[in-house]
């Protein structure tokens, strides 16, 4: 085993997890999962700590909020109350907001159902991502991480390596280029993968850590 399959084996060891199971999220091809990864995505791409952006994840969910139709029916107030017990203050009426206008578009053009986005797209990444940037509150950013994780359960996305898993990659000396990084990570699945370079990326201390350990 060479230098850089030691680093990798060593970083999704330690910090594979994605951030969809950080959130508590069961991710399936189903509506329901697909939303609250939505919204996990939207929650993340803002200039905030990725803790508090899972916690507020949970929150809404624990709300019942987990769900586009009731996303869209609920009081304004009470989504702004849910990303606050997230400790989501800074940006929660802008979001609360973004969150209710994404959810009634969710439900008016694709049903509720993330699966039908997919299907417009067609197996075309990159109109797959354009489509997700029709969403408030979603752009670029949110895009690249809805795809990261969503690549688990959506297998023609994969590998999905966006800019930040690059970056991850960059830190810990290992290639840049998508697919070699995937074939030195052999079986480890892409969603993984991506998260465990993204926690590179954004904490230094996972990267020396993982440099550490693999000697």
């Amino acid at each position: 085993m060479d230098r850089d399959e030691r680093v990798l084996r060593e970083l999704v060891g330690a910090h594979g997890e994605t951030y969809a199971e950080e959130a508590g999220i069961r991710l399936k091809d189903t509506p329901q999962p697909l939303y609250r990864l939505l919204v996990l995505a939207h929650l993340l791409s803002a200039r905030i700590r990725g803790s508090i952006a899972v916690a507020t994840a949970r929150a809404l969910n624990e709300a019942g909020l987990g769900d586009p139709r009731r996303m869209a029916e609920s009081d304004w107030q009470d989504r702004v109350d849910a990303l606050g017990r997230g400790g989501y203050r800074r940006y929660d009426e802008r979001t609360a907001t973004q969150l209710g206008e994404a959810a009634e578009l969710l439900t008016e053009r694709w049903g509720g159902d993330l699966r039908r986005l997919r299907k417009e797209a067609d197996g075309d990444v990159t109109e797959l991502r354009r489509l997700l940037q029709e969403f408030p509150g979603v752009g670029p950013t949110g895009a690249d991480i809805f795809l990261r994780e969503a690549q688990r359960v959506w297998p023609e996305v994969a590998p999905y390596l966006d800019r930040k898993a690059l970056q991850g990659a960059e830190r810990l000396g290992l290639p840049t280029d998508p697919d070699r990084l995937a074939g030195l990570a052999g079986s480890t699945q892409p969603a993984v993968l991506a998260a465990a370079l993204v926690r590179a990326a954004v904490d230094k201390d996972v990267a020396e850590d993982s440099l550490d350990r693999a000697g």
